[in-house]
């Protein structure tokens, strides 16, 4: 029989539709629906000015704007042959790796909340994001939508004390407690029962479906744009890339957890070595003048290879402006791990995947 999970499911992320086509409990197939929250984000940006889209793009993945303005910006800068000063780039992949950590504490948080641990994990893990937020605040004045990346530069420098509880999340309290994220979940037989083994995915299936992100690195593949293709300054950085070779869902959750240890090793790198100087190179913003070309910026962000494509034509707004979204492009996989598996594991490998809607609909 055919069953509609969704969009009003309350484990579906968001207003997301899976039609599930069953055996009884099994699952012979599914097929993903979305497009209820479609934004027309792509062809806004066309109408709107080179920097008007900057705060558009916060909205795509909402929990990782930072990540989404990064992206952008390294796109737009491609074209432009602007470079930021020592100083931006430092505070920029702070930002960067500070939003990594956000969104696997979400994606771990809200993964135990489908596997029926009602809420506890995740106001254990929201606990530590309101604490990221408070410094996105103090530099950005927004705790979602930052909208804090400008093109050579970031928009302003770090206010008085905000290195100092950066310094203080890093060296201090964020490790303590991913290590105790660790102990609490890693080897619960609860949550080993429900995810090993359920939503396999192979390093072919992996590549052959586009996958990107910890799902791609969890079946054993091991891409990470920050070491295959650096920006930025990330290959000033000792760092790991993280990869498991299960390809399931208790894989994919290794994988978050140990790569925002290694986001706060690259932060603790950060503070360590970030220089003084300006923050932003090149005219003001409102003088910013595209050249004629075409450009595609893509970053590692939290779900995957996020990219930028842009085609100017030298008009103040872009001829042409689309987006890789991993989000997106990771549902290719749903289907795929879902056969053969059960009605109650199909939440929970959405859950692995980590989609948010608005960068799915866009």
């Amino acid at each position: 029989m055919i069953v509609n999970l969704g969009p009003q499911h309350p484990s579906t992320h968001g207003v997301f539709r899976m039609v599930v086509v069953l055996d009884g409990e099994t699952v012979v197939d599914v097929k993903p629906v979305f497009g209820y929250l479609h934004r027309n984000h792509e062809k806004i940006g066309e109408r709107c000015t080179w920097l008007q889209i900057m705060p558009f793009t916060d909205r795509l993945d909402y929990i990782s704007s930072m990540s989404n303005n990064f992206g952008y910006a390294l796109a737009v800068e491609r074209l432009m042959g602007i470079k930021p000063p020592e100083r931006a780039e430092y505070i920029r992949v702070m930002m960067a790796e500070l939003t990594r950590i956000v969104s696997h504490l979400i994606s771990i948080g809200f993964l135990l909340n489908d596997l029926g641990a009602y809420f506890t994990p995740s106001l254990y893990a929201l606990e530590e994001r309101e604490l990221i937020l408070d410094i996105f605040e103090a530099v950005s004045g927004s705790r979602m939508m930052c909208n804090y990346f400008r093109f050579g530069g970031v928009a302003r420098d770090l206010p008085e004390g905000v290195l100092d509880k950066v310094k203080e999340l890093v060296f201090e309290r964020l490790p303590r407690k991913i290590d105790e994220f660790d102990r609490y979940l890693t080897r619960n037989e609860i949550v080993r029962v429900r995810t090993e083994g359920v939503g396999v995915l192979t390093a072919e299936q992996a590549i052959a479906l586009s996958a990107t992100g910890p799902i791609l690195r969890a079946s054993g593949v091991p891409y990470d744009i920050r070491r295959a293709d650096p920006y930025s300054i990330y290959d000033r950085f000792d760092f790991d890339v993280v990869v498991r070779y299960h390809g399931d869902v208790y894989d994919r959750y290794l994988v978050r957890l140990e790569e925002i240890r290694q986001s706060i090793r690259i932060l603790q790198q950060v503070v360590r070595d970030i220089p003084e100087g300006p923050v932003q190179t090149g005219k003001p913003q409102w003088q910013v003048r595209v050249p004629a070309g075409e450009s595609y910026g893509r970053v590692e962000g939290p779900k995957g290879e996020l990219g930028y494509y842009i085609v100017s034509n030298g008009k103040p707004n872009p001829w042409r402006y689309h987006v890789r979204a991993p989000s997106f492009v990771n549902l290719t996989s749903l289907a795929q791990m879902a056969r053969g598996g059960k009605v109650a594991d199909i939440v929970v490998i959405l859950g692995s995947i980590d989609i948010v809607l608005g960068e799915v609909d866009r």
